[in-house]
């Protein structure tokens, strides 16, 4: 077990150091095969584990070495691998080794291909860090690490000046949020002399239940989950993250580094729990980033855009779940929205390479003929997020609602609501895409063509996966008390307060409500469907540009105008502040020092007069010296 456990993070890590120094004068073919088995390798690892663990199998605490000592507090650098963990390593490894097949067809004739690939293991080996990690410290170092990653591979076109923006935007924003994970750390340890999750676990009961600390603790970790994975007011970056080439938007947006701060929730279940305060805290952000974000999806018209703030809307979605205490059927979600989102971004990517790098939807339509095998994938990806019965998104989602249902009515209705919009904004996106006429020019309908195998076969094996991921977790009229299969597989790693809590909210739905409830959500599917369908195929409605929207319709596509909002009231302010601290500096720190170097050249001057080397004035000096000291001598007896 130990050898496997190091040899899942230390593949990627491999073929980031191979690709990094000799990918430079190594074919193509080469560099990407290399970077694609080392993840496909971790990925076959980590199923021959899991096959022979279960949901009565302990924690395996693979130690690497002794880190540090603190206040003879010992902090060992080693992983955990348990359900979670394991769950977690799977998705990412298992999509991951697809998005790197793909782009070895979508980055061919790229000149930083090698460069790429590099960025790309070396994401993954960060983000196996964070899950795989022991403590809450080599999380953070794998929080670090895709950070940096997603940096890179963001501004990977850095020669667009835009682009590098968009870079630096995510990794700034970003360290808003480590900042706040970083405090939290270091208050979890003042308090419980460790960092490690066992231990942490078992000493949580000396925290009082929504007492200040514990509200503290959870409130950092939490605005450090912000900030990964996009919530309100942490989200602006992630839309501008489309920056970087499709493959990256496909590997940040579905299964890696957004879905960080659902497992640091997960993960720290038993601190949570007992911060009831915060778990309300984080209802209500995830009920306003799936309002928002939704809300801004319906009038965008760049194909990349629509997907970005999906995955936003997603999230909330999942954070809500977390807010709910249901852990089970957020990670559930984690899982089918990285099928059907990463197959919606490559298939996005499919379209994007056969309109000659074309991303805005006014100029596309009636693609189904010319890539047929990226439109049929593609309309799965989009039945799966929509809500289609039986397909993966619609069970996952059909999950969260009976949580917020079993709480609240309300929160039924308002997630009803997300749900139809949801539906709306994909089939938008899907008829305006593919259905009608083409709008682009001839050169452009000249080169449409089907992508190469490479690029197709990721999307076959992720529109089947998105088609038959739900049935990890059945529905009800399928198999009644559903539930405990996820719910049993991960109870070892929560705490039976968190189990008990979870278990209440999901069983608190009678099996005939529950069946009304997915009737009406099935029937609001097709409602949507039927409607959207007429809007944009037999009225042939078309989208507008940006600046010719009005009301609602201009709103949601400038976004609520929030980045005009943060760069107003943040970024000209920081801009000011650091204009002013250069007139400062020039202005008076300059000229003081450039006083204090005056005056000791001026000294220096008239001391060179004095210090002339004429031997004969240094004795008459010295003898006034003296004179004068005995004169002063007389005077004061």
């Amino acid at each position: 077990m130990e050898n496997l456990v190091y040899a899942i993070i230390l593949l990627p890590l491999l073929g980031f150091l191979i690709n990094g120094l000799f990918g430079k004068n190594l074919p193509k073919i080469v560099v990407g095969s290399l970077a694609t088995a080392m993840v496909f390798a971790s990925f076959c690892i980590a199923v021959s584990i899991f096959i022979n663990f279960d949901s009565e199998s302990q924690p395996v605490i693979v130690k690497a070495f002794e880190w540090f000592r603190v206040n003879g507090v010992q902090i060992n650098f080693g992983f955990q691998i348990d359900q979670l963990s394991l769950m977690m390593i799977m998705i990412i490894t298992g999509i991951g080794s697809l998005i790197h097949l793909y782009s070895i067809g979508y980055m061919s004739h790229d000149k930083g291909f090698y460069k790429f690939f590099t960025y790309l293991n070396l994401f993954i080996f960060s983000m196996l860090l964070l899950v795989m990690g022991s403590n809450y410290l080599i999380l953070f170092i794998g929080w670090e690490g895709v950070g940096l990653c997603s940096y890179l591979l963001i501004g990977f076109w850095y020669t667009n000046e835009e682009y590098g923006k968009a870079a630096r935007k995510a990794f700034i924003m970003n360290r808003i949020g480590d900042l706040a994970l970083l405090i939290g750390i270091f208050m979890l340890a003042s308090q419980t002399n460790a960092v490690d999750y066992l231990t942490i676990r078992e000493n949580a009961g000396k925290f009082e239940l929504d007492g200040s600390v514990i509200i503290f603790i959870t409130a950092s970790l939490f605005i450090g989950a912000t900030g990964k994975s996009a919530q309100v007011p942490l989200y602006t970056w992630l839309p501008d993250a489309m920056a970087g080439p499709t493959p990256v938007s496909a590997l940040i947006h579905a299964a890696t580094m957004v879905t960080a701060g659902i497992y640091l929730v997960v993960r720290s279940n038993f601190l949570f729990t007992l911060a009831p305060t915060v778990q309300g805290g984080i209802l209500f952000i995830g009920f306003l980033t799936a309002a928002l974000a939704g809300f801004y999806a319906l009038r965008q018209n760049d194909i990349k855009k629509v997907l970005a703030y999906s995955t936003v809307s997603q999230l909330g979605f999942m954070f809500i779940a977390l807010g709910l205490g249901a852990y089970t059927t957020a990670m559930f979600h984690v899982m089918t929205h990285a099928f059907f989102k990463a197959l919606l971004f490559l298939g996005a990517g499919s379209v994007i390479h056969a309109m000659s790098n074309e991303q805005d939807m006014r100029f596309m339509g009636g693609l189904k003929k010319y890539i047929p095998l990226t439109h049929a994938t593609f309309l799965i990806g989009t039945l799966a997020i929509s809500g289609f019965p039986l397909l993966s998104g619609m069970i996952s989602k059909d999950e969260i609602l009976v949580a917020a249902f079993a709480k609240n009515p309300v929160y039924w209705v308002i997630l009803f609501i997300l749900a139809a919009i949801t539906a709306t904004y994909m089939f938008r996106l899907y008829y305006l895409t593919f259905h009608g006429e083409f709008r682009g020019t001839e050169e452009q309908k000249h080169h449409l063509h089907e992508s190469p195998t490479n690029m197709t076969l990721p999307l076959i094996v992720l529109a089947i996966l998105s088609v038959v991921g739900g049935l990890i977790n059945l529905p009800h009229f399928i198999d009644h008390g559903h539930y405990a299969k996820l719910m049993e597989w991960l109870k070892p790693v929560l705490t039976e307060e968190s189990f008990n809590q979870m278990e209440a909210t999901l069983s608190g739905v009678p099996f005939g409500t529950e069946m009304i409830l997915l009737g009406a959500t099935v029937l609001m599917f097709f409602t949507v469907w039927f409607m959207v369908k007429n809007t944009y195929v037999n009225k042939k409605k078309q989208a507008l540009p940006e600046e010719q929207y009005t009301g609602w319709e201009k709103l949601s596509a400038r976004k609520l105008y929030v980045d005009e909002l943060y760069n107003a009231l943040i970024v000209k302010t920081v801009e000011g502040l650091g204009r002013g601290g250069k007139m400062f500096d020039k202005g008076i720190l300059d000229r003081f020092v450039d006083f204090v170097g005056e005056g000791a050249e001026d000294s220096g001057k008239a001391m060179k007069r004095i210090q002339n080397g004429n031997v004969e004035n240094y004795i008459l000096i010295m003898s006034l010296a003296v004179g004068i000291i005995l004169i002063v001598n007389f005077i004061l007896q």
